[in-house]
């Protein structure tokens, strides 16, 4: 791992420590590589030229993924510097001088009520036993991961919230996510909604490539509610889960090197497309059809 123009560049397979975020989301791989997130992006209901569009024009910071950055700040030791607002809301100029400032210079910017909501959940989950333990066994945390994929023979990535520490007896990898509710069932349809299924996977995926891990490892989600009490929820992807997201991974995987070879980014259809209304709005006219 290298720097040029203090931006990271990454040219082989490893395990890499303090790349950062931004320059983790700008692909640090020579040659490009592949992200859980690009993963998702190339499949229904997205396309691989929203794909190449995002990967082309980053995201603009929200307040929602500011939330999320300064918990993972607090949660794990590591990240982005977070500048306290002293101001109750975004209304002012001022205040709003201040978010943009810290954004530029790659600062988390957080209003102070926001920034107490974020300590107590940082307390809740230190104070919860399982997370706790997961996140206390002497591991190392965002870090990078880059290996190469057999297959298909482009360069995998991603960034592993918690690496574990090398020790006898089950590697469990971890993913730390804030959510509205925590709830098993309520994490089991976002799982589905937003691709935890090949997050799961993928991360598997690159810890055994890389040896950091045998075939019985595992990978949990370590759920935040970001309301009081800050409820906690280990949870991890049922086998079934993680077959699904597998098939899915490798079905991005193939549709990113098509792409990639070809220099051709699709939309949605390449021909005209022909559709079949909602069941439910079909039913209501069956006796015209």
């Amino acid at each position: 791992m290298t720097a040029t123009d203090e931006r990271v560049i990454i040219t082989e397979p490893g395990v890499y420590d303090g790349v950062p975020v931004e320059d983790y989301h700008r692909d640090p791989v020579v040659g490009g590589s592949l992200s859980c997130s690009g993963a998702k992006k190339l499949l229904p209901p997205s396309c691989p030229a929203i794909f190449r569009f995002e990967q082309d024009n980053p995201p603009e910071p929200t307040e929602t993924f500011d939330v999320g950055h300064a918990a993972h700040k607090l949660a794990l030791g590591v990240g982005p510097e977070i500048v306290v607002i002293d101001a109750p809301d975004w209304r002012t100029v001022a205040a709003r001088d201040q978010r943009e400032a810290a954004h530029a210079d790659g600062k988390v910017p957080l209003l102070r009520d926001t920034y107490a909501q974020v300590v107590a959940m940082a307390d809740a989950l230190r104070a919860d036993p399982i997370a706790s333990l997961l996140l206390g066994d002497g591991g190392a945390a965002e870090q990078t991961l880059v290996w190469l994929d057999e297959p298909s023979g482009i360069m995998r990535r991603a960034r592993l919230d918690w690496k574990p520490a090398a020790r006898t007896g089950r590697t469990i990898g971890v993913d730390y996510k804030t959510a509205k509710c925590a709830s098993p069932d309520e994490f089991a349809k976002s799982a589905a909604n937003y691709g935890y299924d090949m997050q799961a996977a993928w991360y598997l995926d690159g810890m055994r490539a890389l040896g950091l891990a045998a075939d019985d490892a595992a990978f949990v989600f370590i759920v935040q509610e970001k309301t009081a009490p800050y409820l906690v929820t280990v949870a991890q992807i049922d086998a079934p889960g993680l077959r699904i997201g597998r098939h899915l991974n490798r079905k991005a995987i193939t549709t990113y090197a098509r792409c990639a070879v070809d220099d051709c980014w699709p939309g949605y259809a390449d021909d005209v497309a022909l559709i079949s209304l909602p069941y439910w709005y079909e039913r209501k006219f069956e006796d015209v059809i």
